[in-house]
């Protein structure tokens, strides 16, 4: 999936009872080429990586140089009062970015109860 050269990683949603799990496929990236963060219920996932690849003869002058640039920022909304922004967590693993984001307290999916009838 490309727009206007930049590349958008898929990305899977899931939510539980308790936090919502976001999973970004970016193989070939670095812990250090995410940026994660919240601000106004936004959460927001972006990365930028630069390659650069030279070959140069015995004189030192250039036969090749090239550049790869590689981008992209995806936005999420998260639903307002429902979540816990500061405690939000990252970790990178096998080419896939893991996002939890607990939610609050009056959020959570309760299990049922049974009430005793008197």
């Amino acid at each position: 999936w490309q727009v206007n050269g930049t590349t958008l990683p898929a990305v899977n949603i899931q939510e539980t009872g308790d936090e919502f799990r976001i999973e970004v496929a970016a193989p070939g990236m670095k812990r250090n080429d995410f940026k994660v963060e919240v601000d106004n219920n936004v959460l927001t996932i972006s990365s930028a990586r630069e390659d650069r690849t030279e070959e140069k003869d015995r004189n030192g002058n250039y036969t090749r140089r090239e550049f790869n640039y590689q981008s992209f920022e995806r936005s999420f909304a998260l639903p307002e009062n429902k979540v816990q922004g500061d405690k939000v967590s990252a970790k990178y693993t096998d080419g896939v970015l893991y996002i939890t984001v607990p939610k609050s307290e009056g959020a959570r999916i309760k299990p049922a109860r049974q009430i005793a009838v008197a």
